[in-house]
């Protein structure tokens, strides 16, 4: 695996990632290795570095570090380089020099004109594990295209059945869910690339997209419509194959019911105090439910409407039928099962003190992760990762000064002004 640097835990421990890439689906994937314990070296542009650090929603700071660059970067530590400078490109050589993986989200052919494509970088360095996340692939007609998660889910198909029904304009997935989904497979991609090198020796290229991303997101409905030939619909927050699953408005609000099988629909039906609809053939199986779907609301809403959400979700819950309220993101955050999964948790940053953060979705029993380092500031660790390359303090205060790299906002603010 990587050189040494910073001692870190987990099962990933002695991996080290170079991440080149910003915003979302690179970073992403960067974030759950840096979570699992890999060493990841994030390297920011120069001059501006990730752009998602200036989002302006929920900055949260006056420094100009946004809490969404401090959600996908915590567990990292951070360089700017400059790519456009020779010591730059010397600086990036370095660091993947002894590098088990390299995550990269450029234009098509960017990495190749500042030389470090993947058919070079994998004649000099046969072990390293090279990712490419991009809008499309790095292989087909639309190879050249930037990708952006809402162009991703509108070409994938996701917003076709995404939104209220028939009629109605098209809706996005709120979260921006192509990218998310991207950085997993490319996290996925990079895990098996690491295993088959434990038996081969070499590393090899990893390439995933946002579009790929949505694809995969569609398989229910992709199924649908390879055996029927037909285009699934938006259909609000129902299911396409299952019947009654979805949102019904309560005396109060809004709650989730899945009847999502013969013995749930008859249990539902007894909790509700409407038995006939049990018995009614119009509404004796799954099919024939989904075949009078509109009936079957039209059965099944007023009746809702009649207990509020808590006196449904209690008898829901008595009686071992799968039912559950509809939360925003903060009652998300304070929910009890959310806090016993360590889905909400605390990391320091350096200049911010004690944040909020998103946990890890997974739970190791032997190597939990450890949620302990904060994103950086910009060039924050720039100096330290030098010397750790072999660089003396000479070079990099000749790299500063030529603006091959930047270490911390001092540094920043003296080059610009």
């Amino acid at each position: 695996m990587g050189a040494e640097g910073v001692a870190r835990s987990g099962p990933l421990a002695g991996v080290r990632v170079i991440e080149l890439a910003h915003v979302m689906a690179g970073p992403v994937c960067g974030r759950m290795l840096a979570d699992m314990g890999a060493d990841v070296i994030k390297v920011e542009r120069v001059p501006d570095g990730d752009d998602s650090r200036r989002d302006t929603i929920a900055s949260g700071t006056d420094e100009g570090d946004s809490h969404a660059f401090m959600m996908m970067n915590r567990n990292k530590r951070g360089i700017a380089v400059n790519l456009k400078t020779q010591g730059g490109k010397t600086v990036l050589e370095r660091l993947l020099s002894d590098a088990d993986v390299v995550i990269e989200k450029y234009r098509h052919d960017t990495m190749e004109k500042l030389g470090f494509g993947y058919e070079g970088l994998h004649n000099r360095y046969p072990r390293l594990v090279y990712c490419a996340v991009s809008g499309f692939g790095r292989t087909g007609p639309y190879a050249e295209r930037g990708g952006f998660d809402l162009i991703a889910q509108g070409m994938s198909g996701l917003m076709s059945f995404t939104g209220e029904g028939p009629g109605r304009p098209p809706v996005k997935v709120g979260s921006p869910v192509t990218d998310i989904t991207a950085g997993i497979l490319a996290t996925m991609g990079i895990l098996a690339a690491l295993h088959s090198r434990t038996q081969t020796g070499t590393g090899q290229m990893v390439d995933t997209s946002l579009y790929e991303a949505g694809i995969t997101l569609t398989y229910w409905h992709s199924a649908i419509c390879f055996a029927t030939g037909d285009n699934p619909g938006a259909l609000g927050s129902a299911h396409p194959l299952n019947a009654p699953y979805q949102a019904y408005e309560t005396a109060d609000g809004w709650i989730n019911v899945g009847a999502a099988n013969q013995a749930n629909w008859l249990r539902m039906v007894s909790v509700m105090g409407a038995e006939d609809l049990g018995r009614d053939p119009r509404f004796a199986d799954n099919g024939k439910r989904m075949d009078n779907k509109a009936a079957l609301d039209e059965a099944l809403v007023p009746i809702f409407k009649t207990r509020n959400s808590e006196e449904w979700l209690k008898a829901f819950e008595e009686a071992g039928f799968p039912a559950g309220p509809i939360r925003s993101v903060r009652e998300m955050h304070q929910d009890p099962q959310t806090l016993a999964r360590d889905m909400v948790t605390e990391v320091e940053h350096s200049r911010f003190g004690t944040l909020n953060t998103v946990g890890f979705p997974v739970k190791f029993t032997d190597t939990p992760v450890d949620i302990s380092r904060g994103a950086p500031i910009y060039g924050e660790n720039t100096r330290e990762i030098l010397a750790e390359h072999g660089f003396n303090d000479e070079e990099t205060r000749r790299f500063i000064d030529e603006g091959a790299v930047i270490a911390a906002h001092h540094d920043l603010e003296a080059a610009q002004s």
